[in-house]
């Protein structure tokens, strides 16, 4: 099977320049890369936690760029027959499987063009923050003038029935409060709240509802958008992604996880323990049913014990009370904008800083 796709999304008007370094970087080392990845989000929505049983299932598939006067299209070769209903791909799939085409070969193009004419130094704090404003802004994820509301959600992608029902709930709860939500996109806790979420914008006839996946390449293969991600953003490496997330939050919201999610905490925890954030305003919560309240506990109590019971100021923990937690994050806005509005922006949180 071959079929054709037109450009959805931020993708839809390039220069004919432009869809030249496309063609060249998709045909270069990154190929490879880029195939996979598209892969992924061909598969949208399945249950796997191994990319090298993805890749072998679908050994045959292939993507090609395809340049048109009106500017590329994408060739696919023995794509996912559940990536189209009646012969057409899903919307939702279009549009992902083009911000890979972004995310990818296109920023890729764009950083080694930077670094060649020397106005992109990787070592420099400052330029990592430029490059990850670039990325979001290219991606069309930073709506000037709205008003804040996106909750950063973390937790673990392999979760049991009950966490998974609760992370649920807390999504509809914020949902209801017309709350958008962003995840690294994958399964488990980063499915659960959008799920709860999309049901919440439905019942207040909420229109404008976000779910922005954050993921990064050297997961995406064993991790494939959950299929509720309308915004798939795939940043460079886990340290861009990581600020990504606190750059573009609101709030942030923690459920039940392993290593990875403890490592999310002590990153953000870091960052706000920095003197020169003292005027950040970010609320952030740890919360999970009540059978997570162990690991919650063992986790307060490594922080305290290494860094102090100050530390604890930075969050809260909230155990087996969705409502609290979306009414938390709800209550906490106004005093977001506020700040934002005297000393920054409300999409991009330039101001904070982060040690790299």
């Amino acid at each position: 099977m071959i079929t054709h796709i037109s450009p959805l999304g931020s993708m839809d008007l390039l220069s004919q320049l432009e869809v030249d370094m496309l063609k060249r970087t998709a045909s270069s080392d990154l190929y490879r890369l880029f195939r996979n990845c598209s892969l992924a989000v061909l598969n949208s929505g399945i249950q796997t936690y191994s990319s090298k049983e993805l890749l072998e299932r679908f050994q045959d598939f292939d993507i090609n760029v395809l340049r048109r006067e009106r500017g590329l299209k994408l060739e696919l070769v023995n794509p996912p027959e559940e990536a189209f209903v009646d012969g057409r791909i899903i919307r939702s799939l279009q549009a992902n499987l083009f911000a890979v085409l972004r995310d990818i070969p296109f920023v890729n193009g764009k950083i080694v063009s930077a670094g060649r004419h020397q106005h992109l130094n990787l070592a420099n704090a400052s330029h990592i923050t430029n490059l990850v404003f670039s990325i979001l802004r290219n991606a069309r994820a930073l709506h000037v003038g709205e008003a804040p509301n996106m909750i950063v959600c973390w937790g673990g992608h392999s979760i049991n029935e009950n966490e998974y029902r609760y992370a649920r709930a807390v999504g509809n709860q914020l949902g209801l409060r017309e709350l958008n939500v962003c995840t690294g996109c994958g399964p488990g806790a980063m499915e659960a709240p959008m799920k709860g979420a999309a049901v919440g914008h439905a019942q207040q006839h909420y229109k404008e509802g976000r779910f922005i996946g954050m993921t990064e390449p050297s997961i995406i293969a064993a991790e494939p958008p959950n299929g509720l991600v309308n915004e798939l953003i795939i940043m460079p490496d886990i340290e861009k992604r990581l600020e990504a997330f606190v750059r573009i939050g609101h709030g942030i919201i923690i459920f039940p996880g392993g290593v990875g999610t403890a490592e999310e905490f002590l990153y953000l925890l870091g960052i706000m323990m920095d003197p020169e954030n003292a005027d950040q305003v970010l609320p952030l919560v740890l919360t999970g049913p009540e059978e997570s309240a162990d690991y919650f506990c063992v986790l307060d109590e490594f922080i305290v014990s290494t860094l102090g019971a100050q530390a604890r100021r930075y969050y809260s923990i909230i155990i087996d009370d969705a409502a609290e937690v979306a009414r938390r994050m709800k209550k906490a806005i106004p005093e977001v904008q506020e700040n934002r509005r005297r000393c920054d922006t409300y999409g991009f949180n330039w101001s904070l800083r982060i040690a790299h």
